[in-house]
């Protein structure tokens, strides 16, 4: 009784073999063929099947006349495809449209949706196997008819298992917003404060490696609290689009700050640097696991209220647990200029450690004094060749603007071996160091111009007292 009951739980409708499978399934490299003549005839009917075979061929007009003739839209195979699932793995927007318009349900789950567990995966829907196969026509007319995926990649199936960081969605206010820094974020409002928002767009969800990277940058931002780093403050992580939730920095990137002021004063300069020296010290001294951040430039430095600088963007950290060094999977591109302050050895994806980053903030401390890019005058893919020269930027600002050891502090740190780089403890202090003998030369040429002006103002009194004196004199006399 027992087998009889198994034998009849086991489905009757075969299974569409041809093309594309469901990007979920097994066997998803495609075309697994099988009889489906006589046993689709005898289970769904004929005209079901060429339905599926139609959307797999692109035939609108042939589909157009199974439909006018009684087929089913929405006719399931064995693993719960549908004709509109096939036509979106195969790429044919008409045929997914016609589809569309004569009924059939844009979210239908296929099994391998429903079978797999939602903490890594989505319902598979025949918009997540356009994503898959990057069929964007197809994409564009799902979402048009209003398609979404269901559920977020860190969905989790209890309660109990959400993060304790996770925020409601619509607690998240867009009205009226704007991306800011680099475009990565955007400014809305959150309980009332205004926040910076980083989201994982649905056309980022398909990307192993983008959600891998904001799930990276999740393990990192729970860890750290610092002054110099900026705060998290929760995340959406189970449902779409997922989203980072930061403190808001008004006064916006370094980038942004170099550009409008152009050079800055050493003394000046020597302050930003300890910040982001401090914040950098932090990261790496993190225990049980140094933290590099392997994107250290000026537009991922923010600005607070009072004009102090706070380390930011973590979606290139790194984490260095048992290991002393690591090595990127795959080569490490930078787009646009942040790729000139990028260490030689993670250039030729060699093993590195936290010393690329000092690497990194070498160049932005330069780049403060002389108030123009690394390598300004140099094309972005000539940056590669100019580190295998082992050439750095120039000094062209005036010595004594690289006073007090500043200039071998920042030869050092762009040392071409890491091991002859200091750590930001050692950089901390000599920053400090310079810093003092900065404000004190600075006292020194105060105090003469101070003792200058308190003469002349005697001098002044001195003598319009005299000139009071003789005057009253004179009247008395005469």
């Amino acid at each position: 009784m027992e087998a009889k009951d198994r034998a009849s739980a086991v489905p009757t409708t075969p299974r569409f073999g041809l093309g594309k499978q469901s990007s979920l399934a097994p066997d998803c490299e495609g075309g697994g063929g099988g009889d489906t003549g006589a046993a689709a005839a005898e289970a769904n009917g004929v005209m079901s099947f060429e339905l599926m075979y139609l959307a797999h061929s692109g035939n609108a007009e042939g589909i157009r006349e199974l439909l006018d003739a009684g087929a089913d839209p929405n006719f399931r195979d064995s693993d719960g495809r549908t004709a509109l699932h096939i036509a979106s793995c195969e790429g044919h927007p008409e045929v997914v449209e016609l589809l569309l318009q004569r009924g059939a349900e844009g979210a239908v789950e296929d099994q391998w949706g429903s079978t797999l567990s939602v903490a890594t995966c989505y319902y598979w829907q025949p918009l997540a196997d356009a994503m898959h196969y990057q069929n964007h026509d197809v994409i564009k007319i799902l979402e048009k008819h209003g398609s979404k995926l269901k559920i977020a990649p860190m969905h989790v199936n209890n309660d109990r298992e959400v993060p304790e960081y996770e925020i409601d969605p619509s607690e998240l206010d867009f009205t009226n917003s704007k991306d800011i820094s680099k475009g990565t974020y955007q400014k809305a409002t959150w309980r009332g404060i205004p926040v910076a928002v980083k989201k994982l767009d649905d056309d980022l969800i398909m990307d192993d490696h983008k959600v891998q990277s904001f799930r990276n940058e999740l393990d990192v931002l729970q860890l750290i609290r610092h002054p110099n780093v900026v705060q998290f403050l929760g995340a959406v992580t189970q449902s779409r689009p997922m989203m980072i939730v930061m403190e808001f920095m008004r006064k916006g990137d370094l980038r942004t700050h170099l550009t409008k002021k152009g050079a800055l004063a050493p003394s000046y300069a020597v302050k930003l640097a300890l910040d982001i020296a401090r914040g950098m010290s932090y990261l790496h001294g993190h225990k049980p696991e140094a933290i590099i951040h392997r994107d250290l430039e000026p537009s991922n430095i923010l600005r607070d209220d009072t004009g102090h600088l706070k380390v930011a963007d973590f979606d290139l950290c790194k984490m260095l647990k048992w290991r002393r060094k690591i090595r990127e999977e795959r080569a490490i591109t930078s787009p646009g200029n942040a790729c000139r302050y990028v260490a030689p050895e993670v250039f030729r994806n060699e093993e590195y450690d936290t010393k690329v980053d000092v690497f990194s903030f070498a160049l932005i401390l330069q780049e403060m004094i002389e108030g123009c890019l690394p390598y300004h005058d140099k094309k972005n893919d000539e940056i590669e060749k100019a580190h295998n020269s082992k050439e750095r930027p120039p000094f062209r600002a005036p010595p004594k603007y690289y006073a007090h050891g500043l200039r071998e502090l920042i030869e050092e740190c762009w040392s071409e071996n890491p091991a002859d780089r200091p750590d930001f403890k050692v950089i901390i202090n000599k920053l400090s160091a310079i810093q003092s003998q900065i404000a004190q030369r600075n006292r020194w040429k105060v105090r003469p111009l101070r003792c200058f002006l308190s003469f002349e103002g005697m001098w002044k009194k001195d003598r319009n007292e005299g000139s009071t004196t003789r005057s009253r004199s004179s009247r008395s006399n005469f």
